[in-house]
């Protein structure tokens, strides 16, 4: 197929709140660095996303209003600038990709071939466009179960790239953005707009140590798949007591019904929030917690701005009751505990343990 595919960013609604700002500003930032002026690209956003028009080179920016829907806005585009090829990738997706992972990505598409990061919870996918293909993206509310509805609905055979920090690290939370913050990956204009946010990553380097020490136990429970696990068990020197629950739930629906259920949420129902965290500090020497998942299983719909306090440990103006408490007591524990969503479970782990790998071999 010839010519170069079209790049696609989509950028929903920004947040009203400061903190949904940490997200969705180095979310932009991190989407407009993506774009390759040899590349054709183009940047949807919704009217609320605040930019610099200058920043965003010979893309073209396609500004909508009103609600966001994922898969009508994205068939939209694809209809309305008659792309034949794309690479989709969401506002904070591979932030870490270099433009010569971008082309091997173009390589490997073809009429009937797609590929993408992640087959279950996709960020990024490559594929060809056609009315088999539009028809099967219209419906979707989320880009999480695109990869798989190219495969089941469109007939598409999707390659998953090899799990790296670059092909598994994504945009989601302000977790990701203090994984950043801490390790310095990413291009430099990206590193100097995450320390101006001045971000807490006391934390984050807390447990840095414990990766490399074989006389220490990590906990981490959520959405881990086994290839997040095998990195784990073959790159780390110290123990993991792994959880793993509800991988795919928000692509499969199970979030949206009701449906999720957890081990640690039903642990936690039983013997409250003293107890739980007692427990983790006897099983591990630090905790990886998906939040999503516990809320999930309490169904409990938390605003994002409450999910984002929670994620950097700011638990006095949060809003939910059970999420304000359950954060103040991971910041008190006696051990650190790290909050956050998928995007922690896979290239958050990662990103970490390179770092305390890369500081140790530099010490």
């Amino acid at each position: 197929m010839p010519g170069a595919p079209t790049q696609i960013i989509l950028l929903g609604p920004y947040g009203p709140s400061d903190v949904e700002l940490i997200v969705d500003g180095t979310r932009l930032l991190s989407a407009m660095l993506a774009m390759h002026p040899r590349r054709p690209s183009i940047v949807a956003m919704h009217e609320s996303v605040r930019y610099n028009s200058q920043g965003v080179g010979n893309s073209i920016i396609d500004v909508d209003s009103g609600d966001y829907h994922f898969g009508r806005r994205l068939a939209g585009v694809l209809r309305k600038y008659k792309v034949q090829r794309a690479i989709y990738m969401g506002g904070g997706s591979v932030p870490l990709f270099t433009q010569e992972d971008f082309d091997g990505v173009a390589r490997q598409i073809s009429k009937s071939t797609g590929v993408t990061n992640n087959l279950y919870s996709s960020d990024l996918i490559g594929f060809p466009v056609n009315d088999r293909v539009i028809a099967a993206i219209e419906p979707l509310e989320r880009d999480n179960s695109l990869a798989r509805a190219l495969k089941n609905n469109a007939g598409l055979e999707v390659i998953g790239l090899p799990r790296t920090v670059a092909t598994q690290f994504d945009i989601d939370t302000p977790t990701d953005v203090a994984v950043l913050a801490l390790t310095r990956e990413g291009a430099s204009v990206l590193q100097n707009h995450i320390a101006s946010l001045d971000l807490d990553v006391e934390r984050y380097r807390a447990v840095l140590p414990l990766f490399l020490d074989v006389t220490k136990q990590i906990v981490v429970a959520g959405r881990v798949g086994t290839q997040a696990w095998s990195y784990l068990e073959r790159e780390t020197a110290c123990r993991v007591r792994l959880f793993a629950e509800e991988r795919g739930m928000e692509a499969d629906g199970r979030a949206a019904a009701g449906a999720a259920r957890s081990l640690l949420g039903y642990y936690l129902d039983a013997v409250g929030l003293v107890r739980f965290f007692a427990t983790l500090g006897e099983l591990g020497d630090a905790a990886f917690i998906d939040t999503r998942v516990l809320l999930a299983h309490k169904r409990i719909d938390a605003s994002r701005e409450d999910r984002f306090l929670s994620d950097l440990g700011r638990w006095e103006g949060i809003g939910d009751e059970f999420l304000r408490e359950f954060t103040r007591a991971a910041v008190e524990s006696p051990m650190p505990v790290l909050l956050g969503g998928h995007s922690l479970m896979a290239g958050g782990l990662m990103a970490l343990n390179e770092y305390a790998w890369r500081r140790a071999e530099e010490d």
